[in-house]
This record gives C-alpha cells, structure tokens and sequence, in this order.
C-alpha cells in the first residue's frame, strides 16, 4: 500500500541523509542509516557484490571510495509504500562517479526494504541493479 504522507517524507529525508553521507564520504553516519543487524544486506552491480552484516557493508563502500575519487547519487522516479513498520522502495537511480580520471555515469534501479525502529527507518535490504545490456526495449530477453 502507498505509504501516507508522513511516512513518504521520513523515507525521503532518510534517503537524502544516506545520499549525502556517501557522497561526503561519512562511513558513521552512512553506516548508522542500516539496521546494525548481522543479517541486514546490499546488493550491487558486480558479482561479488552481495554484502551481509555491517562489516561487510562497511568494506564495499570502503571499497567504492577507494576505487573513485567522487561520487553523486542521483534520485528519479521514486515509489514508497509501507505498511505498520515496514516499509519498501523502488526508485531510478544513477551514480555519477569520477574514477581513474575518467567520468562514469551507471544508471539503474533501486528496491529497498525498510524498518522503522523508535523513530529513525533503516535499512535492511538494499538492491542495486542495471538493466541488461543487449536487450531491446520491448524485449524480454537480451539478445546475442
């Protein structure tokens, strides 16, 4: 079900505190946008990308700071439905990233599952994925 109004703005407002953390570069605050749970989890673009527990999220994002020197979010068309403290998200999603020197745009899609503990909601399942290349609009499978 949609979420009402309120619960849209918490959401948004959590997004863009996420948003800026990573692109400041602020592993505490970034980190303190996830449930601390051993079993809270991202999931990107490269096939090793599957992280599981704080830790392991903490070494993925060290790891994309490492290999660029800036990075922006940017959000699109976003969707947030909730229902008591449970709360889901699709939205467009591109990285605007300069890395080796070289400008890197990854336009994509983002779900995400959220919870919302006292009064802060957090993350618990975070999936970040771009379509497949080879495949035609209007296909539903990449072609050869």
């Amino acid at each position: 079900m949609k979420a009402d109004a309120r619960t849209e703005g918490e959401i948004m407002a959590m997004l863009r505190d996420f948003t800026d953390a990573y692109e400041k570069r602020d592993m505490e605050r970034l980190l303190s946008c996830f449930a601390p749970d051993p079993d809270v989890m991202i999931i990107g673009t490269g096939p090793d990308e599957k992280r599981v527990g704080p830790g392991e999220i903490r070494a993925q994002v060290e790891r994309d700071w490492q290999q660029s020197e800036s990075v922006r979010l940017e959000f699109g068309r976003t969707s947030i439905s909730a229902s008591g403290s449970i709360a889901w998200v699709a939205a467009d999603l591109t990285f605007h990233a300069q890395a080796e020197g070289k400008r890197i745009v990854m336009t994509g899609r983002l779900t995400a599952v959220l919870e919302k503990r006292g009064d802060r909601w957090l993350w618990m399942l975070s999936h970040f994925s771009v379509p497949a290349g080879g495949q035609a609009e209007g296909e539903s499978f990449p072609g050869e």
